[in-house]
């Protein structure tokens, strides 16, 4: 640094001279006291504080804005403030911070930075940290243990431009060559590192915008007791004492009253701005941020919480952008959902549940996980689970109830197969958990705890509604459409659950205009959305050649007409008891009217199904699955045309090769399936075969697995021999 000019020293010099007068006269005014030369220093402060006594630590790269937000922070809140560059730095140093960095040089500046801040004290203060303090482990671990560490987290372009106005065109650590975005690029993990609390700012927003996302910031963390979950039969939300937080509803899965668990207040708000700085962002950095944003900090730390993301959304995925968004046709698009390893959009979900389930798990406790699917869940829960490691893995079980699936990992997972439909499956299993005597005896007997990973579970439709915000953003990166304009969205759904977040990702913010509900032939979703009649009586589930949305009984359906009726419990409550006990319910008109609202639906046939298959593929080269074919007949009769439309591609087209070749009038099919994939792949032009159904396709052979007749007692008895199998071995 030894080309900083004369000007730039006697600025700081004078700078130096103010800020040792104003210090003084804040720390009188404070009636605080604070001797950087000491061991023994401390902050005294007369003032009712926030965080017991903590202080508050503003973090982020220089430019950020860390010094004018403190200063707005602790006058609102009637708190000392302490900016460490003039505070604590020149005070220890006798000297400007630009004159001490010309000195010594950058890597001997960071580390006497450090030794300074690891001789600071304070308590019950806003601090302001240097942008360069995050660097060193020592100094960070000791002043974190002081407060609350709250990242600014602000656009990579507004530093820039900050920092042109205030003519500084290098920072601590930015070497020869090195671009100030790449500096900015490379220092952010060490803020991730080490904050509490992230505060995303938007691109452009004021420093007095900024500092009302710290305070709010702040009151959230302090007000952890008030981010609480209800079931969706509870009678009086308001009246309820019972706090059941993130952690309680991921390993609980089911609310005690058998209704489903939702956020009490609902979903945050994420102002326009915000969203513009995801639209920058790769898929597992919004997936960090959107999660920070719903689970509280004291549930699931910030740094645990990046590492279950970026681990969740990793090299196991196909696609290093996670779930593109692609163009079909006219105003049409595609979002592939199905590069994760089991190639279906329940990877999505189930590469983070698993691990977010783990971590919430309390100790010295075994955990059974009961799923059951007519689909995709069965490989993608197998998948997920296999991959914990150590003390997780034998913690957890899983038991998948499936006739089609016969492929599945070793170790903590068994798939067997049952002799019926995925409603007697489900059904099954909510009477397991339902049954006290059964439950009980597994608890005393074997230390053993059910659970599901089915979309039943909050941790399992939490991070469906990231996919949904990132098909957005992608259109808005590329120029497709402008932050604000809307788009419909057209998903496959048998269940409602993958529908259910889109609605939340619309309650986030994202301008989704309708949620457009496709079924095929069994149209239980169809004909409730069409008429607010839910009829079971007499109908029988018909196999189709979409199979994942084969399902008479929507359990997300649940938490839709919650949501729709602005969480009226009882009446949710008295709907589905009446559907459990006379098959059937009506919902009151005026509730059918913003039902409609928010939804639209349609169905097609199964010969519907693979002519879209064939004209698509005919058209663009393109090979959708059965269920995305679905979706594209139901979008083709329902949307105006007025805004795109995403289709949510929900399985890759190998994992339906029968249909997709009879769609296509392919003759002379292999009989292997290795050797049908690779046929189906050289005919398509998009997308590319998936590599991990070849594999997994590959080694099935080699693998057995149980079929069980459709008896509640048969499948009680699977139950009990996987626990002996999975935990008293281990024991």
């Amino acid at each position: 640094y030894s080309h900083i000019n004369e000007c730039q020293v006697v600025l700081s010099s004078l700078r130096y001279l103010v800020t040792n007068f104003r210090c003084q006269l804040a720390l009188r005014t404070a009636r605080c006291y604070l001797s950087p030369f000491s061991s023994s220093k401390s902050w005294i402060s007369t003032r009712s504080i926030p965080l017991e006594g903590r202080n508050i630590l503003l973090m982020g790269p220089p430019g950020a804005g860390k010094t004018t937000v403190g200063r707005i922070v602790a006058h609102r809140l009637g708190l000392p403030v302490i900016d460490v560059d003039d505070d604590v730095l020149e005070m220890t140093w006798k000297m400007p911070v630009a004159a001490k960095l010309a000195s010594v040089g950058g890597e001997r500046f960071l580390e006497e930075e450090g030794q300074a801040l690891c001789n600071f004290s304070a308590s019950g203060c806003v601090v302001s940290l240097t942008g360069s303090n995050p660097l060193h482990s020592e100094a960070m671990q000791h002043v974190r243990q002081t407060g609350l560490v709250i990242y600014l987290d602000v656009d990579s372009e507004d530093i820039i431009q900050r920092l042109t106005r205030m003519k500084v065109n290098r920072i601590v650590g930015q070497e020869a060559g090195v671009s100030m975005r790449d500096i900015l690029k490379y220092r952010k993990q060490f803020y991730e590192k080490w904050l509490d609390v992230r505060v995303l700012c938007g691109t452009g927003d004021t420093v007095e915008e900024v500092a009302e996302k710290v305070l709010k910031a702040v009151e959230r963390y302090q007000n952890h007791a008030a981010e609480t979950y209800v079931s969706t039969r509870c009678a009086n939300v308001r009246s309820s004492n019972q706090k059941t937080h993130f952690s309680d509803v991921v390993v609980e899965g089911l609310a005690t009253d058998g209704g489903l668990y939702v956020p009490k207040n609902g979903f945050p708000r994420i102002d326009a701005r915000e969203w513009l700085r995801l639209a920058g962002m790769s898929y597992p950095e919004r997936a960090l941020v959107l999660l920070e944003k719903c689970i509280h900090p004291l549930d699931v730390c910030a740094l645990d919480l990046r590492t279950m993301a970026f681990k969740a959304y990793g090299s196991n995925f196909s696609s290093e952008a996670v779930a593109p968004v692609k163009h079909l046709n006219h105003n049409q698009y595609v979002q592939e959902l199905f590069h994760g390893p089991t190639a279906s959009f329940k990877d999505l979900a189930l590469q983070l549940m698993p691990q977010l389930f783990a971590y919430c798990l309390p100790p010295m406790c075994n955990y059974l996980i009961l799923v059951a699917t007519s689909g995709d869940t069965g490989s993608a829960v197998l998948s997920g689970f296999s991959r914990l490691s150590g003390t997780d893995r034998h913690r957890t079980g899983i038991e998948i109830q499936k006739l089609q699936m016969t492929s599945y990992r070793e170790g903590n997972a068994r798939a067997v197969s049952v002799q019926s439909d995925f409603d007697f499956c489900q059904r099954t299993i909510k009477r397991m958990f339902g049954e006290s005597g059964l439950t009980g005896h597994l608890a005393v007997e074997y230390g053993t705890v059910l659970s599901t990973a089915n979309s039943i579970n909050w941790a399992r439709l939490l991070p469906q509604v990231v996919y949904h915000s990132s098909a957005y953003l992608d259109l808005c990166r590329d120029g497709v459409i402008k932050f604000g304009e809307p788009i419909d969205v057209c998903i496959p759904t048998g269940n409602f659950g993958n529908a259910m977040s889109a609605v939340y990702a619309k309650q986030m913010g994202i301008p989704i205009r309708k949620v457009i509900c496709a079924s095929n032939h069994n149209r239980i979703i169809t004909d409730f959305i069409t008429t607010g009649e839910y009829d079971l009586r007499g109908r029988t589930l018909m196999l189709s050649q979409s199979p994942a949305i084969d399902i008479l009984k929507s359990s997300n359906l649940e938490r839709f007409i919650y949501h729709v009726s602005d969480g009226d419990g009882c009446l949710v409550k008295d709907l589905f008891t009446r559907l459990d006990r006379q098959q059937h319910f009506q919902v009151p008109e005026p509730l059918l009217g913003r039902i409609q609202q928010e939804v639209l639906a349609g169905w097609c046939s199964e010969d519907d199904c693979l002519a879209a298959i064939q004209s698509v593929h005919r058209q663009t080269g393109y090979v959708m699955d059965t269920h995305t074919a679905v979706a594209k007949v139901v979008a083709d009769r329902l949307q105006d045309g007025l805004c795109p439309v995403v289709l949510c591609s929900t399985a890759h087209y190998g994992k339906f090769a029968p249909a997709v070749f009879k769609a296509l009038q392919i003759r002379n099919i292999p009989e292997d399936p290795v050797e049908q994939l690779r046929k189906l792949g050289s005919t398509a032009s998009r997308p590319e075969m998936h590599r991990d159904m070849m594999t997994c396709l590959r080694e099935s052979s080699r693998r057995r697995h149980t079929v069980c007749q459709a008896e509640y007692s048969v499948l009680v008895e699977e139950v009990e021999n996987m626990i002996q199998d999975s935990f008293l071995k281990v024991m």
